[in-house]
């Protein structure tokens, strides 16, 4: 086989910090990027004093004139490398350090969609990437019924391969053809579910995703699931879950699902999260109804 070239695409927001590890990570790769895009989404801290610091990558930094979200930064970034013609693009936050042989790994796998697998700073698998994602059970209120660390208790339990649902955009690893078939990632999300849109687009159109246990990314942060959900995220994560089950729900039942879900957390509001909540979910749900049809820039390129 030819050998590949291969993009890096990193979007951050005022994690400079962080974003140094990340960096230092890459430029210790075994397999080094042919091109590492940095997507700032108009950080207020000491990124570009970080970026402008970086003499041993091949960086090419885009900073926004306002914050895209990780969502808008990613669709900004695989645009790019999609458009400088590289053979696969690799999707990295800012809070993840690869091993030293992960890119390498992942280059020497035969596949169009590949995912990292993440562990945290103590060594525990903490891979989200959904085994399963259920879009055909209207009972299933959350899709994801089974994830990778959900099924296997350690790396070492993990086959070489397994396939995932969904991914996140924390070493996921795309070819361009995936791109050139289904479009880019989708920026109207703006945070959250944009990785989960793009993964399941690339099932419909007959891409397997696989992820990949010697390719070990060490994750920085805690995940936070439990986001406040009366607050500015909790609006995103209730919208973007009813788009997500409004385009790609297998029956009317699951369709529907996002009304149910509205009524009963307006209806539990009262003991449960107050007002906010129940103001961010009719929001959404608003909101989504206008997302119902992929939003023309995430189309694929003619």
């Amino acid at each position: 086989m030819t050998s590949e070239t291969v993009a890096v695409v990193i979007v951050t927001y005022n994690r400079a910090d962080l974003l140094v590890g990340m960096l230092d990570g890459l430029a210790a790769q075994t397999h080094l990027p042919d091109a590492v895009i940095v997507i700032d989404n108009a950080s207020t801290d000491h990124t570009r004093s970080v970026l402008d610091a970086r003499t041993d990558l091949p960086l090419h930094v885009t900073t926004t004139e306002s914050n895209l979200g990780g969502a808008g930064g990613f669709h900004v970034g695989m645009r790019a490398a999609y458009d400088a013609g590289w053979d696969r693009i690799w999707l990295m936050d800012d809070d993840v350090v690869p091993d030293p042989d992960c890119l390498a790994v992942l280059m020497a796998t035969d596949e169009a969609c590949l995912m990292a697998v993440r562990d945290d700073l103590d060594g525990n698998l903490v891979e989200k990437a959904a085994i399963r994602f259920d879009l055909a059970n209207p009972l299933a209120i959350r899709p994801k019924t089974a994830s990778v660390d959900s099924t296997y208790a350690t790396r070492a339990d993990l086959p070489e391969r397994v396939e995932v649902e969904n991914v996140a955009f924390e070493g996921f690893m795309v070819r361009r053809e995936v791109v050139t078939a289904i479009g880019f990632p989708d920026p109207e999300f703006f945070i959250f579910y944009d990785d989960v849109d793009f993964a399941i687009r690339a099932r419909r159109a007959g891409f397997r995703i696989w992820a990949v246990r010697d390719a070990r990314l060490v994750r920085q942060l805690d995940f936070n699931q439990q986001h406040d959900m009366a607050g500015w995220k909790g609006f995103y994560m209730f919208r973007n879950l009813f788009v997500v089950h409004f385009r790609y729900g297998d029956n009317v039942l699951v369709r529907l699902k996002p009304w149910l879900i509205m009524v009963v957390v307006v209806l539990l509001s009262p003991v449960r999260g107050g007002r906010g909540e129940a103001g961010n979910v009719i929001r959404a749900i608003r909101s989504a109804r206008g997302m119902r049809s992929l939003s023309g820039s995430a189309a694929p390129p003619r």
